[in-house]
């Protein structure tokens, strides 16, 4: 599994967002997803609140140690046969959200603080189907912010966006980004 999480490669709207952090206009990403691929593009880490946690880690299902991917598949290489917490001997597990887990509170308030602290808020490609990050842009709207949506089909705050967009991320994005780095350079 490792090795296939190492493959997958960014795509053109990671780097999108990634050259908004480049231009000083990215105050952080909020996701749902759990492929790091953001920090893969050059959005810095601190910057990147993994709603459904990451599979670059293993916690403890006893005591929530963190574990590195990493090193735990450099020691099941080196002959470990399986991979326990060396603080209580628990088994490890990816340290993402599995079906029925609630999300992590310390990155869900993270998340709801940004989102009622930003002037826009741009929801990527989600339909909002999934809580508790479906509040997020709510709390921003609430809190005066403009609401851009790029989606392919519909999202149920599509009425409320400043500006909607149905296409793909990863093609509209980047020529938004372009467009913004030309204006923001004259």
């Amino acid at each position: 599994m490792f090795r296939m999480i190492e493959m997958v490669k960014p795509n053109p709207a990671h780097y999108a967002i990634a050259e908004l952090d480049q231009m000083g206009k990215l105050d952080c990403v909020i996701t749902q997803n759990v492929d790091g691929l953001h920090q893969k593009a050059g959005v810095p880490e601190d910057k990147v609140i993994e709603l459904h946690g990451s599979l670059k880690w293993l916690k403890c299902v006893n005591c929530n140690r963190r574990y590195s991917m990493i090193e735990i598949a450099k020691s099941l290489g080196e002959g470990e046969d399986e991979s326990i917490c060396s603080e209580c001997g628990g088994m490890l597990k990816s340290a993402t959200v599995s079906f029925g887990e609630p999300p992590p509170a310390k990155e869900t308030g993270e998340a709801e603080q940004h989102s009622r602290n930003c002037d826009l808020f741009m929801l990527l490609g989600s339909s909002l189907m999934i809580y508790p990050a479906a509040n997020m842009p709510i709390y921003a709207i609430e809190s005066g912010a403009k609401l851009v949506i790029i989606n392919v089909g519909t999202a149920s705050l599509d009425q409320q966006a400043t500006v909607l967009i149905n296409a793909t991320v990863g093609e509209v994005l980047p020529k938004i980004i372009e467009s913004v780095k030309g204006r923001l350079t004259k």
